[in-house]
């Protein structure tokens, strides 16, 4: 079998506000090979993803992704890996091609799960799908009284794990963001997880973020996400040598393996978060969550977006034990909700697991598609690239 096409779905919801919520685009992926095909999605800007699958040659190491693809064998796992390691050679020099790859990778898998008639994650080696903590995933409140709010949503929703991010935390003094983590912690209860999220707004500014881990600490928050951006190594290591019970966790700006490696080995975390749409898809992540295990770090999914993408994240931890963390979007716009028939609902004890059912178990919902489907066109000297396939 050999790929045959690989078509990509820009959707969008019909308002795009500025503020940090990756659930209000996406883009598809759809590979086909012979009468079988598979989905993935790709954590990235629609537009530029499309252009690096057929932007014109600009050197032998910055070629479009799709002259590594189409027409490649795709057989098994191992022609998956194959084709991953033709991109990151042949695209060397065009930045997007990890993101684009991410999504073409999760697509692959999917198709092969399916032609085999396995889900993705007993393909990877796993036995067993175990089950993860979901956490609520959310945006911090404009001011305290909101996040209060929303913290009680989700305990009465049934979380037991709740992370709030971005928002006006990081922004103002210590008081105030002091204050926001007071509302999370009173509003989801003493008993339940609470994760901060602080989304690189210092940058690599350790003493800005040191002034936060008394209040971190005193409500007993389990981790610091992201105070600095992924390469500030240095900042995130002398971070961790200030914290006491707090950890740090960070990781889903790694665009690779080897960025993730080094996350984990010089950065200190306790816990790395890992993007499948961003790292290179679930071939990646597989590797770095089981060299955090070998490194005694915690691996976290990733996932902001739709039910299709926390399917794709789940796969590759999908089988350790533990009843781990797992990032569950609690405030997705409706395309994101939308975007597929079916969605990973949380069990009785409040549980979720990677789907059972060959592939990555959900697919998109062609209505939902062409609800939020943006009609794109690249032209280049009078030739055209790409267009909007038919869904």
């Amino acid at each position: 079998m050999k790929i045959d096409s690989v078509d990509f779905f820009y959707l969008a919801m019909p308002q795009v506000l500025d503020i940090g919520d990756g659930s209000q685009d996406a883009l598809l992926v759809r590979v086909r090979s012979g009468s079988h095909e598979g989905w993935g999605e790709c954590e990235a800007a629609p537009l530029p993803s499309i252009a690096a699958f057929v932007c014109p040659m600009s050197h032998s190491a910055c070629k479009p992704v799709g002259a590594s693809v189409l027409g490649q064998a795709l057989d098994g796992p191992e022609d998956i890996d194959r084709i991953g390691r033709l991109v990151r050679e042949n695209s060397l020099d065009l930045l997007q091609s990890d993101h684009v790859l991410s999504g073409l990778d999760i697509a692959m898998w999917d198709l092969v799960g399916k032609r085999e008639g396995e889900p993705v994650w007993r393909l990877l080696g796993w036995g067993k799908s175990e089950p993860k903590t979901p956490y609520a995933s959310m945006l911090f409140g404009g001011n305290p009284a909101e996040t209060l709010a929303k913290a009680r949503k989700a305990a009465s929703d049934g979380f037991g794990a709740v992370k709030f991010g971005w928002g006006p935390y990081g922004r103002g003094d210590g008081k105030e963001d002091r204050e926001q983590v007071a509302a999370a912690r009173e509003g989801v209860g003493s008993g339940a997880a609470l994760l901060v999220d602080a989304g690189t707004v210092w940058v690599e500014d350790v003493g800005a973020a040191r002034k936060r881990l008394a209040a971190l600490e005193e409500f007993h928050v389990t981790w610091l996400e992201e105070p600095f951006v992924s390469g500030a190594l240095h900042a995130y290591r002398e971070l961790a040598s200030s914290c006491r019970t707090v950890k740090l966790a960070g990781g889903e700006g790694s665009h690779d393996f080897h960025m993730a490696r080094q996350m984990i080995d010089y950065g200190s975390v306790g816990f790395i978060q890992i993007d499948t749409g961003r790292v290179g898809g679930i071939s990646a992540a597989k590797r770095v969550a089981d060299y955090a295990r070998e490194r005694g770090v915690i691996y976290v999914n990733h996932t902001f977006t739709s039910h299709l993408a926390l399917s794709a994240s789940l796969q590759p931890y999908a089988g350790v034990e533990g009843n781990s963390l797992c990032e569950y979007p609690f405030e997705a716009r409706a395309l994101a909700v939308e975007l597929t028939a079916g969605r990973i609902g949380r069990a009785a004890d409040g549980s979720v697991r990677a789907p059972d059912s060959p592939g990555l178990g959900l697919s998109p919902n062609p209505k939902a598609m062409r609800k939020y489907l943006v009609d794109t066109e690249i032209t280049v000297a009078g030739k055209t690239l790409y267009r909007t396939p038919s869904i």
